[in-house]
């Protein structure tokens, strides 16, 4: 049996499971999330627990018995706490600005990127910031379409390896490298 797969998943207070036809259904107060789940895998809800079970021993419903067990965690995790990644944009010039629900991104090109949110998603920009780095931060309940998103601005300008420059997660340190030398003739 899978070790993820067999740990039952706490459901906290407020939270609802719903298991029927296929669909998994997980609602809370910050929202609702919706997840496929594929014939042979079900779900049990008693005492407070959640426990993921698969009907038979194939390969196929083993290597998805732990991917659901997590799938569950991360969704109850999304409706009571929710998701966030925050990402800082350095260099001079670079800045973000929040243009209704969508993203403004000055980061080096001959024009601004704009970066619209996806449904669920939205941005937070920090009151004050830094003049060398300016902070911001994807928020949302479901932790596939925050942790895309904020890849997806990384994308735009990833970190320089020589000056630095560029949208990093808060939590990265880039690893910089050193420039020519020049050594006597």
């Amino acid at each position: 049996m899978s070790r993820i797969g067999r740990k039952p998943v706490t459901v906290p207070a407020g939270v609802d499971i719903k298991f029927a036809g296929g669909l998994l259904t997980v609602k809370g107060p910050k929202g609702q999330l919706t997840q496929t789940i594929k014939a042979g895998v079900s779900f049990k809800t008693e005492n407070g627990q959640a426990v993921v079970e698969r009907s038979d021993d194939t390969k196929a419903l083993r290597s998805l018995h732990g991917l659901y067990r997590a799938l569950l965690a991360n969704m109850i995790v999304g409706v009571t706490a929710g998701y966030e990644r925050t990402l800082r944009i350095v260099g001079t010039g670079y800045r973000v600005e929040l243009k209704g629900t969508a993203l403004e991104v000055t980061a080096g090109y001959c024009h601004p990127v704009k970066f619209a949110a996806p449904a669920g998603v939205t941005f937070e920009l920090p009151k004050s910031n830094s003049r060398e780095y300016m902070d911001f931060t994807v928020k949302g309940i479901d932790r596939q379409k925050v942790m895309e998103t904020a890849a997806q601005l990384r994308k735009i300008r990833p970190p320089d390896l020589y000056q630095g420059k560029g949208i990093r997660y808060l939590d990265e340190t880039p690893r910089r490298l050193e420039g020519k030398s020049f050594g006597s003739a």
